[in-house]
């Protein structure tokens, strides 16, 4: 039996662009995506703090140390600019495995992204 299990989360990052003109996904700094163990095309859950939305989208490689938090395609629709959001990655993980697991959960500076 494989249980599904927090991997990573970024805390509070600001939402600095939304594409509605964009087949899909989230832009995420590569500097935040190193943080949090996130790879591009990964399933990511995309949590907004300031209305309540929750969506599913996969991770796109954004330029390193921009800061940039940019909800793409349908998902842009979910956001506005300054919006803050929770992104979580989960993992597939024996009970075992689970037990000792300790997700990678981290807190940048919400109003730049960047890393404290």
């Amino acid at each position: 039996m494989l249980l599904t299990i927090l991997k990573s989360k970024l805390h509070r990052v600001r939402v600095t662009e939304a594409n509605i003109n964009y087949v899909g996904s989230i832009t995420i700094d590569e500097d935040l995506m190193d943080a949090a163990t996130l790879l591009e095309n990964e399933k990511v859950q995309v949590l907004n703090i300031n209305n309540g939305e929750r969506l599913e989208t996969y991770v796109i490689k954004g330029e390193r140390g921009s800061g940039i938090i940019c909800l793409n395609g349908p998902a842009a629709r979910k956001v506005l600019i300054d919006d803050i959001v929770i992104v979580i990655s989960y993992a597939h993980m024996t009970p075992d495995e689970a037990k000792n697991y300790q997700p990678v959960l981290v807190y940048p500076d919400s109003q730049t992204n960047k890393l404290k």
